[in-house]
């Protein structure tokens, strides 16, 4: 008899408060990056609540004055969507607290050793086009479309939202989606509406794995979902890293990607990883594939690298040694990472997948 289990992974819209969060950090990032210095650092955080908006950390050679973080995250949070009484860019409260990078940390990363020790994974699969395992590759396409939706209906629907698909897997493989849970953030009296809409997003992106007589809609399951956003609940970066990578399906070494300059190797060895991963199975030498990058600290090679498969990881491990430079710099230059300069925009629905950016690229090896 095969195995038979159900996993679950869940996604947030990009006007969730933790990712609202996560995209200010970038777009500080991208404004740091934007001056062409390879010399900049950024370790950016985010704090939001009701109208208000904090932005903390270290950077290098990157200092910006708070009329010009105002400017960016003014300019953001329109960009998401938000005009509520609770959270609206232009009534928006804000507080600076950027300072500069500790010389300390300065001394390992100059001259581009690793800006932090730390494990990272990259992980892909043969279960969908992107790559992604099912669970958290639905989660994202079911928010992507209502969010499409909630452009063209924004007094219906609000930019919060969350979804959460279970899949039943047997000998391995996908079979049908069990449950799918979407909470929406709605207007007063059209939760109705909202719910519509939801089904109409489920729909567009489900295809085949819905199974008419099993798969159950929860939607909105409280009943209501007015208030929502910042002023519903806190945002912090840092606090979505599963919805950013493989929805649980695969490890996470632990580190947020959001608000980090590449030679972070939390962020860019990451998307070095996911990159190798995808092209192990790219390149049909395994159906699914693990990898895992760690680092120390100012230190240029990694400290270990280790996959796991169903092909022969002994032979996988020997050509990634051979063929590809893990230094920090080798991955910012291969990727181009210092002119990259979307961080901000490529940090929703997650960092890996259907998307437009070097570490998804494939190469025949």
């Amino acid at each position: 008899m095969g195995r038979h289990f159900v996993f679950t992974s869940e996604s947030v819209s990009p006007g969730h408060p933790d990712k609202v969060a996560d995209q200010i950090s970038d777009a500080l990032v991208d404004a740091a990056l934007l001056a062409g210095d390879k010399t900049t650092r950024c370790g950016i955080e985010t704090a939001l609540t009701t109208n208000y908006v904090l932005v903390f950390g270290e950077t290098k050679n990157f200092l910006p004055n708070s009329a010009e973080v105002e400017s960016i995250i003014r300019n953001k949070v329109r960009e998401i969507g938000y005009e509520q009484e609770g959270f609206h860019w232009k009534n928006l409260t804000f507080e600076n607290l950027l300072h500069n990078q500790s010389s300390d940390i300065a001394l390992g990363t100059d001259d581009f050793g690793a800006g932090d020790q730390g494990l990272m994974f990259g992980y892909a699969c043969k279960e969908t086009p992107s790559m992604m395992p099912a669970p958290i590759h639905y989660s994202h396409q079911i928010l992507y479309q209502l969010n499409n939706i909630r452009k063209k209906n924004p007094l219906v629907l609000g930019p919060d939202s969350k979804s959460q698909v279970s899949i039943v897997y047997e000998n391995g493989k996908p079979v049908y989606i069990n449950k799918i849970v979407v909470s929406t953030q709605h207007a007063e009296g059209e939760n109705k509406m909202a719910r519509h809409f939801a089904e109409t997003a489920i729909n567009a992106s489900c295809g085949d794995l819905i199974d008419t007589n099993r798969t159950e809609f929860l939607i909105n399951p409280t009943g209501n979902f007015v208030i929502g956003g910042p002023q519903g609940d806190a945002g912090i970066t840092g606090r979505k890293i599963i919805v950013d990578t493989y929805g649980g399906y695969a490890p996470h070494g632990g580190g947020a990607f959001s608000g980090k300059d590449p030679t972070k190797v939390d962020r860019s060895a990451a998307y070095m990883a996911r990159w190798l991963a995808k092209n192990v199975v790219a390149n049909d030498w395994a159906d699914w594939c693990n990898i895992q990058l760690s680092y120390a600290i100012g230190v240029k090679e990694p400290t270990s690298l280790y996959v796991d498969s169903n092909g022969d990881n002994s032979s996988i491990e020997s050509k990634i040694r051979e063929a590809h430079n893990l230094t920090p710099l080798g991955i910012i230059d291969k990727f181009d990472l210092f002119n990259f300069t979307e961080y901000s925009k490529n940090c929703i629905y997650g960092h890996f997948g259907n998307k437009n950016v070097p570490w998804e690229s494939i190469e025949k090896w």
